[in-house]
């Protein structure tokens, strides 16, 4: 698989750095060679000699060192890989990437590469979520940075939430699919596409809210497709309970005004999809303490107002601001086809892909999906497929539209 390849990996200081042991055993398993390098705080992790051993090379960690240096060192290591691979990726090490930092030679090889580079994060949840690391993902992410991960669980800290390393064998089935990636056409090449994925959520109080059972699978293999055929990618989701994109830049919102904020944000655009399961109504105003239960157990009266029609928002923009290729999901419990051509004229989208998520259906939360395309007067109805087969053959058609200079 990793035939002829060559691998640039870059271990950061974390404690899941000793995981990059099985990683760089899985890329030689697979045909490639290893070159690794240690940040000095990976070395309190793991040993250089264990690493050295196992990529039959020396491990590096000296920026400073006068017999590579002689030879310009940290300039051949970046650019003779094929792909750099940095696991684990702290926020130390994402953040000095995402601004430009190098101050040792790990940092300086990746500022000096003009190699393709994928990084596994590894950090505390508490991190993960920060602001800034959130910045400094989506910088990396507009840079062509390719992540795998984080996964969610338990940390070594005990702490629970999303910021693990993704395990090894991941991480090596994103490495070879970034190869295959390399070897097809990309006819989406230079296109922005924005996708929204994964449900809303609209609070009650503050431990209740409004929201569906949608678990964005969809919106991930939508965005991944379109990745895979070149464009960039702007992912904005709600608190969906599956992965999240690999190559794409990551927004994460909870409410439809966030959503909405986030999409306005992201334009201009050629393509936007708009998969999310936005939830229509929300709270008019959310109680700021927790809503107990009067004596008599009244239910307490919520008085709900309509959220942003994001879809029919973008879709009636003018002029240039208006992507070219505007696609809605109708997610329909009973009469399919009859309630999606009545959003197709009202949302003003170019296409709306239709699909039942009657409880029958199996759809939401699923890896399996049944849909219709309405384009126009035009009306195709798909046979059913899992969720990947469904966004491949969608950004195909995609990027036929684009190729023929017209909408289909």
């Amino acid at each position: 698989m990793l035939y002829g390849k060559h691998i640039l990996v870059i271990i950061s200081g974390g404690v899941a750095a000793y995981k990059a042991i099985e990683l760089i055993r899985l890329i030689q398993k697979a045909g490639g060679t290893v070159q690794a390098i240690l940040t000095k705080s990976a070395t309190e992790f793991v040993s250089p000699l264990t690493i050295s051993t196992l990529c039959g090379r020396p491990a590096l960690t000296a920026l400073f060192d006068l017999t590579r240096e002689t030879e310009i060192g940290h300039i051949e290591l970046s650019r003779s890989a094929d792909l750099i691979v940095i696991a684990p990726g702290t926020a130390n090490i994402l953040a000095k990437l995402a601004n430009g930092i190098a101050d040792d030679l790990a940092t300086t090889c990746l500022l000096a590469t003009d190699t393709p580079i994928m990084a596994a994060p590894a950090m505390n949840v508490r991190m993960w979520e920060a602001a800034s690391t959130r910045r400094n993902l989506a910088l990396l992410a507009n840079d062509g940075v390719q992540f795998v991960g984080p996964d969610e669980g338990e940390m070594a800290c005990g702490e629970f939430g999303p910021g693990r390393l993704a395990e090894p064998p991941v991480i090596l089935e994103a490495i070879v699919a970034h190869f295959e990636r390399a070897n097809r056409p990309k006819p989406l090449a230079g296109k922005h596409a924005i996708v929204t994925s994964g449900p809303t959520r609209e609070p009650i109080d503050p431990v209740r809210f409004l929201s569906n059972a949608s678990s964005g699978k969809q919106g991930v293999a939508i965005a991944e497709a379109l990745a895979a055929l070149g464009a960039r990618v702007s992912f904005v989701t709600g608190p969906a309970q599956y992965r999240q994109p690999r190559g794409c830049a990551v927004i994460d919102v909870e409410t439809a005004i966030e959503m909405d904020r986030a999409v306005e944000a992201a334009l201009p655009a050629d393509i936007a999809v708009f998969c999310a399961a936005v939830s229509d109504w929300r709270v008019e105003t959310p109680a700021d303490d927790k809503i107990k239960k009067d004596a008599d157990e009244t239910a307490p009266t919520l008085t709900l107002v309509a959220n942003p029609d994001i879809l029919r928002r973008v879709s009636s923009l003018a002029g240039g601001n208006r992507p070219r290729l505007v696609v809605g999901f109708a997610a329909e419990t009973s009469n399919l086809l009859e309630n999606a051509k009545a959003k197709l004229k009202r949302k003003g989208c170019d296409w709306l892909l239709a699909n039942d998520v009657s409880p029958a259906s199996g759809t939401f939360g699923g890896a399996n999906n049944t849909v219709t395309l309405l384009a126009g007067e035009a009306v195709e109805a798909w046979e059913p497929m899992d969720k990947q087969a469904v966004a491949q053959k969608l950004a195909t058609r995609i990027a036929e539209s684009f190729q023929r200079d017209r909408r289909i």
